[in-house]
């Protein structure tokens, strides 16, 4: 087992579809990070870190708490989180988009007006509530963890929120995109407290990644 000094490292990486490019970036700024974790939950670096391997939606909490002292996290999780994390950097992959989307033969997206009862299904509940809401729309949100596209097409929802890449699934089940609220790339987060407690260590990963990055 590598043994750890106390100033290294502990890094929050979230699994699924940031994993790739986040070990990647990793790699090259020198953290030997593994290409698939497996079933792995953490591993300790030949550089000293160590890199925990997290849902998405948990590498927030992680670093709030300190138990990672900094991560790499979707913006989109963080629309959606209560946790208090300081965003240092945007690395810039993992591009996708928040719209709001509906079936092509509804033409909300050529001006048709919505329902007066407008009903919604997303997996991002506070970032629905907040954009309509600044639109002074009235809206019933119905939180989903699936396939949201299916709630449209069988008259569940009217419209959906949702994140897009290439926007394929939605052309596959003949919704089209309504309005874009937001975009999300991957972020670096760090633990305030741990930050200024390891500033040189934190700073000096922080450059490097951002040299990958560029």
């Amino acid at each position: 087992m590598v043994k750890r000094d106390p100033a290294r490292l502990t890094i929050a990486l979230p699994k699924g579809a940031l994993y790739e490019e986040s070990a990647r970036v990793l790699r090259a700024a020198g953290i030997d990070v593994p290409d698939d974790p497996g079933r792995k939950l953490t591993v300790d670096t030949s550089d000293g870190s160590r890199v925990l391997f997290l849902r998405p939606t948990d590498v927030p909490a992680y670093v709030e708490f300190g138990a990672a002292d900094c991560g790499i996290v979707g913006k989109d999780v963080l629309w959606e989180t209560d946790r208090t994390v300081s965003e240092l950097a945007d690395l810039g992959f993992g591009y996708c988009r928040l719209v709001v989307a509906a079936r092509r033969v509804d033409r909300y997206h050529e001006g048709a007006p919505f329902p007066t009862f407008l009903r919604v299904a997303t997996k991002f509940a506070r970032s629905a509530e907040a954009y309509f809401a600044e639109r002074d729309l009235p809206v019933e949100l119905i939180p989903l963890h699936g396939s949201v596209e299916l709630s449209p097409i069988v008259g569940l929802a009217d419209a959906i929120v949702d994140l897009v890449a290439t926007g394929k699934t939605l052309r596959e089940h003949d919704m089209v995109i309504v309005d874009e609220i937001a975009e999300s790339t991957a972020r670096f987060v760090v633990n305030p407290v741990r930050f200024r407690a390891k500033y040189a260590a934190i700073v000096a990963l922080l450059e490097r990644l951002e040299n990958v990055a560029a």
